[in-house]
């Protein structure tokens, strides 16, 4: 019990101290805002003084777009705090307290299907070898409160599966409205939530109509918040991002391709477009198409440069991402049509002045490198759990369907901060990979020298 109650602390103390730098590098910094931020700050201050769910400037004329840009429950967050003092170093100082909160949810959820203490090196070195983790708990963004929300629909499912009270499906189903409500990323999630809730209806074989309940409860949530956004935009949607993202996927995947000298142009061009179109139904309707037939005119190409993107989004150390929190790059030098040489493009070359000087203006590169090895061995050790027969085949199918998501809805944007919503499941995942690994290793040592 002693040695039980020293690994938790152990565990937990490790957690504060990381949590505690990153913090006192934002208080040093002070870059705690990324591009959405101001949105999210408008709409809460909005609902504070006036009631009013509304993501832009209240001074400015009312856009339609920014009554539906951003769900509402990260902005109600900030405004609870908001209620008390208008102190966004407060709200981080919560944000820090929740990806505590989770990472601690998620070794517990682990431990419920193998996990052991003992092996909280592992873990330990996965979760703290991912800056991003502790970059976005710093950051005035809804990123931390999803992964919240994506954790607990993890749990809940893995407490239904073992214990087969429905109970823990309704939790799954609150779980992930709330996710909804924080980042409108997750509520195409509803349907495959209900597919998933009537196939373990029939795993489970209950003759409770409770299931069929649990499973529609969250496509009727989506249907009722997008007759609300009907009801003050004149269009039946979730959120207005959805039709603009529509053509900045493909504008990504062409500057990726044809670089920003030939994307920018393109996307000022449908930028002004839109801008034309005076009727937000019109103008929603109209970026929706537009995507689906851009995309469909370079099918396979785009197709495979999704894919790709994608699936670099397990991997990736999130060099940008801390770069910006450290004031090292700015979003205006980040969307610059005159990019820098990347550094594959700097090894290429052999020039060693230009690797000099690359080394010099990018001190974090040599950090990034072993957040990548880490990020990589954890990929492994998530790819071996997903192939071990030792656990569950519904288990294994759910973390597929989950994870595999999340990378996908990224596609071209994919980057860490798109990975939040569920880094701990794949370094737990992982985690168990190689316990397994070196238990099994002691196993045949064990026999060997008997």
């Amino acid at each position: 019990m002693k040695k039980i109650i020293l690994a938790d602390i152990r565990f937990f103390a490790s957690l504060v101290v990381m949590h505690v730098v990153f913090f006192a590098i934002a208080l040093h910094y002070h870059k705690i805002y990324n591009g959405d931020s101001a949105e999210y700050i408008y709409m809460a201050t909005n609902i504070k003084n006036h009631g009013w769910f509304y993501a832009g400037n209240p001074v400015m004329p009312v856009q339609a777009e920014y009554l539906t840009l951003r769900p509402p429950l990260y902005s109600l967050f900030l405004a609870a705090v908001y209620c008390f003092t208008v102190n966004n170093w407060v709200v981080l100082v919560l944000q820090n307290l929740i990806s505590i909160a989770n990472i601690c949810c998620l070794r517990d959820t682990i431990r419920k299907f193998g996990y052991s203490r003992k092996y909280d090196w592992i873990l330990m070195a996965f979760v703290l070898l991912y800056p991003s983790q502790f970059v976005n708990a710093n950051i005035i963004a809804p990123d931390i409160l999803l992964q919240t929300f994506v954790l607990l629909y993890f749990r809940f499912f893995v407490l239904l599966m073992k214990s087969a009270h429905w109970k823990n499906g309704v939790w799954m189903s609150l779980s992930l409205i709330a996710a909804m409500m924080v980042k409108p990323v997750a509520y195409p999630l509803a349907f495959i939530h209900c597919l998933l809730m009537l196939g373990i209806w029939r795993y489970f074989r209950t003759q409770s109509l409770k299931p069929f309940f649990i499973a529609l409860t969250p496509i009727v949530a989506v249907i009722l918040y997008g007759s609300w956004n009907y009801e003050r935009t004149g269009k039946l949607h979730f959120s207005s991002t959805q039709s603009f993202n529509a053509i900045f996927f493909y504008y990504t995947y062409l500057s990726g391709t044809e670089g920003r000298e030939a994307a920018e142009p393109f996307l000022q061009k449908e930028r002004a477009h839109l801008d034309s179109i005076k009727n937000f139904s019109e103008r929603y309707s109209y970026a929706n198409s537009r995507g689906a037939e851009l995309v469909k005119s370079h099918f396979f190409p785009y197709i495979k440069y999704h894919l790709i993107h994608s699936a670099s989004m397990l991997v990736t150390p999130g060099k940008g991402e801390l770069d910006m929190f450290i004031g090292r790059l700015t979003l205006s030098k980040l969307y610059s049509i005159h990019q820098p040489e990347s550094f594959i493009t700097v090894i290429r070359s052999g020039n060693k002045e230009k690797l000099r000087k690359y080394l010099h203006d990018n001190p974090t590169l040599p950090l990034m490198m072993i957040v990548l090895f880490f990020n990589i061995l954890k990929l492994v050790g998530f790819i071996l759990f997903l192939l071990s027969k030792r656990k569950p085949m519904y288990l294994r199918l759910f973390i597929i369907c989950i994870v595999g998501y999340f990378c996908l809805v990224a596609g071209p944007i994919a980057n860490s901060r798109y990975f939040i919503p569920v880094s701990l499941i794949v370094a737990g995942t992982a985690a168990i990979a190689f316990q397994d690994l070196l238990l099994r290793q002691k196993v045949r040592g064990n026999a060997t020298f008997a």
